[in-house]
């Protein structure tokens, strides 16, 4: 059961389980043992069901709710980016209470399908479906066109030919937080990111922005964030994606 809050309403119900291949033991034993031949080691696949908390009052309504997202692309975005909250909400909790600072977050474009539809009970959990549609692979839907050539940076990057910013990687943190929905999270590292950049791309006079993102992040350490304070992070971590964007241009 997934809820915002501990008087709130339930917001999802979330099913996880694990199918495929089986998995994958861990290293036992104290010593090496020699190999002739290695074949590709199995894994399991992991399956995240996201249901709603109320259901449909009957097969036609749920029949007319999926004919409408298939009508709207940018519905059934939504639809699946909801779910991927919920599931990176779970994910951050178990991250949480293991204290695994390596188990990381998901996103559309790791999943190897993705499906929205509806079924009775358990099998819907299953992966049976009343009806059900597949969505096109995230990668063909999302990526935009870009004058970037990441494949050469990668290997300039490798190869010592070239040195990521500090700022990148807490940027992209920031990032993460406003795609999963934590504005909060999202300010604080907005304001670590900013000063890194300023400092690393004083260029890019993204000084200006100081002021409302510091405001932000110590709202944020206060409680939750308002409209304003939300939009101004927004606001602030696009203006540092332009910014390293050029940088990566000018190579």
């Amino acid at each position: 059961m997934v809820r915002s809050g501990l008087e709130g309403p339930l917001d999802a119900v979330l099913v996880l389980g694990t199918l495929g291949a089986p998995e994958r033991r861990r290293m036992r034993g104290r010593r090496a043992r020699p190999v002739d031949e290695v074949d590709p080691e199995p894994v399991p696949t992991s399956r995240a069901t996201v249901v709603r908390p109320e259901p449909f009052g009957s097969r036609e309504e749920a029949g007319r709710w999926l004919a409408a997202l298939r009508a709207n692309d940018s519905a059934m975005e939504a639809e699946l980016d909801e779910a991927l909250r919920v599931l990176n909400r779970a994910l951050r909790a178990h991250r949480a209470a293991t204290a695994d600072p390596w188990l990381g977050e998901v996103s559309a474009e790791r999943a190897l399908v993705a499906r929205i539809g509806y079924g009775r009970g358990e099998a819907v959990t299953e992966g049976r479906y009343g009806e059900a549609v597949e969505l096109p692979r995230a990668g063909a839907r999302r990526v935009k066109r870009s004058m970037e050539a990441p494949e050469e940076r990668f290997a300039a990057l490798l190869g010592a030919r070239s040195e990521a910013l500090v700022g990148e990687e807490l940027v992209l943190r920031a990032r993460a937080d406003l795609a999963a929905g934590r504005p909060r999270e999202a300010a604080l590292q907005a304001r670590v990111a900013l000063e890194a950049l300023v400092a690393e791309l004083p260029e890019a006079a993204l000084d200006e922005l100081r002021g409302s993102v510091a405001e932000a992040a110590g709202a944020a350490l206060r409680g939750e964030l308002g409209v304003a304070e939300r939009t101004s992070i927004e606001e602030a971590v696009e203006a540092m994606e332009a910014a390293l964007r050029r940088h990566r241009l000018r190579g």
